[in-house]
């Protein structure tokens, strides 16, 4: 497993914002995946994608390093910032945009008004 941790640990650490999915962004191969890979492909965020399909070795790992038991998982600028109902959430709330600036991550500020818009 210490294979497994040092290799996320340097994925975590070496892209801004890190997505742990089922599939790839332009191939997600769960909704709830699809959901959270939508959202920052729409706001035009600019992000690594992990298939944790392809290794079980990962699919579990990102589950021990995180302490959290589901993917989808994000991850920006090293730290874990949630699943799929915390990124909707923070989404319609602003907070993702939020975290967004406070880390310096470029984002289309207009895509993600739109988002809020058809969800409100």
């Amino acid at each position: 497993m210490t294979d497994a941790k040092t290799q996320i640990e340097d994925t975590v650490k070496s892209n801004d914002v890190v997505l742990y999915m089922k599939g790839t962004k332009t191939m997600p191969q769960c909704g709830f995946s699809q959901r959270v890979a939508g959202v920052l492909n729409y706001m035009g965020v600019d992000y690594a994608d992990v298939n944790v399909l392809a290794d079980d070795a990962i699919r579990q790992g990102i589950k021990d390093y995180s302490d959290w038991p589901t993917i989808p998982q994000l991850y920006v600028k090293g730290e874990f910032v949630g699943g799929c109902d915390i990124i909707t959430e923070m989404t319609l709330s602003g907070e993702l945009d939020q975290l967004f600036d406070q880390h310096g991550v470029a984002y289309d500020k207009d895509a993600a008004d739109k988002i809020r818009e058809a969800n409100a």
